[in-house]
């Protein structure tokens, strides 16, 4: 498996508007290195692909999955009306990571 980059990451940041400092993007190299050793350990375990996929941890979890219909959304200028804080079309939220 590929290695995630500081381009791919700078890339991706661009995508989403979000840029970011180079201390950011260390902070997520950093983040994804340990999530890949986390995949990694996983991927160790014997015979993990004959693992039955689950939804749910329980055996006895009931669940009715509705129908996917797709719907025509609301306006972005009704849905920005009803925001707090808007900067052109993008509604601005606190922050809650630093």
């Amino acid at each position: 498996m590929a290695k995630f980059t500081k381009e791919m990451v700078d890339s991706y940041a661009d995508k989403l508007l979000i840029g970011l400092t180079p201390e950011e993007n260390k902070m997520v190299l950093d983040e994804f290195e340990a999530i890949d050793k986390s995949i990694d350990k996983i991927n160790e375990i014997p015979n993990i692909s004959e693992v039955p996929v689950m939804t749910h941890a329980l055996d006895d979890f009931q669940f009715d999955l509705r129908e996917d219909i797709a719907e025509d959304s609301i306006p972005i200028e009704d849905a920005l009306r009803n925001a707090g804080g808007v900067e052109g079309r993008e509604i601005e939220v606190p922050k809650v990571v630093d």
